[in-house]
C-alpha cells in the first residue's frame, strides 16, 4: 500500500510517498519547498505569507513526490499549526481523494513528530519518553504504546524554535535564528567582550506575568 503525506502546519510544503510491504515500511519519495526566503526579511514566520506560498507551490510539490507512483491512500497534517497553512494542505488532500476515490487519514502534527522517529525502523520499545523539540512545539511525552501516549510538560508560551528565532531577531543574526545561533556561537568564545557588550544592549520584551499566573 502506497501513501501519499502531505505537511503545510506551518513554513514548509512537503510531500512524500511511503510503502508498507509485509511490515516494512520505505520513504519512496520525498519533497519539501521551503519558505525561508520568504520570511526572513521578518525574522520569523509571516501567517498570511506562508498560507500564500503553500497555495503556489503545493501542486508542484505533489507533482514531483508523485513522478513514479500512484498512491492507494492519502494522509495530511491537520493540526496543530498555523490554521491558513493547515487549510491548504487539508483542502488539497479532500479534493485529491475525492477526485481519485481513495481514504484520507488525517494526522496530529505532534504524532507525527513522533513517528518520524521510526519512519523506516517502525519497532518502538515501550515505554518511552519523547522529547519534541521543533519551530513550534516543544513538550515532553510518556509513551506507554501506541495509543496512550500523555503529556509530561509543555512550553506555556514560545517553543524553542520561536525562542531562537527572537533572540536571533535581537542580535541581528538573520533568520532561521537556531542556525544563526549556532554559527555565531562557533565563532567566539561565551566570555567574548563582544558577546558581553551585544547582550547588554538587548532590550527584551517585557513580561506578561499576569497571564503566566493565570495559565498555571
Amino acid at each position: 500500500m502506497k501513501i501519499l503525506a502531505l505537511e503545510t502546519s506551518c513554513d514548509e510544503t512537503a510531500a512524500a510517498v511511503i510503502e508498507k510491504i509485509d511490515g516494512e515500511i520505505k520513504i519512496l519519495s520525498n519533497i519539501v519547498s521551503s519558505q525561508i526566503e520568504i520570511h526572513q526579511k521578518f525574522g520569523g514566520v509571516f501567517p498570511e505569507y506562508a498560507s500564500r506560498a503553500h497555495a503556489e507551490r503545493i501542486i508542484p510539490v505533489v507533482e514531483q513526490a508523485l513522478a513514479c507512483f500512484k498512491p492507494d491512500a492519502i494522509a495530511v497534517t491537520v493540526g496543530p499549526g498555523l490554521i491558513g497553512s493547515l487549510l491548504v494542505g487539508t483542502n488539497f488532500a479532500k479534493t485529491y481523494a475525492y477526485v481519485h476515490k481513495m481514504p484520507i487519514i488525517a494526522i496530529n502534527h505532534l504524532l507525527g513528530h513522533i513517528y518520524s522517529n521510526w519512519a523506516e525502523d517502525p519497532c518502538p520499545r515501550f515505554p518511552a519518553v519523547i522529547l519534541i523539540v521543533s519551530g513550534g512545539h516543544t513538550g515532553l511525552y510518556l509513551m506507554k504504546s501506541h495509543d496512550d501516549i500523555a503529556a509530561l510538560g509543555e512550553t506555556l508560551d514560545d517553543a524553542a524554535g520561536e525562542a531562537f528565532d527572537k533572540v536571533a531577531k535581537l542580535l541581528q543574526l538573520g533568520y532561521p535564528g537556531g542556525p544563526a545561533i549556532s554559527a555565531e556561537a562557533k565563532k567566539c568564545k561565551s566570555q567574548s567582550a563582544k558577546f558581553k557588550i551585544t547582550m547588554q544592549n538587548l532590550k527584551f520584551p517585557r513580561s506578561m506575568l499576569e497571564i503566566l499566573n493565570f495559565a498555571l
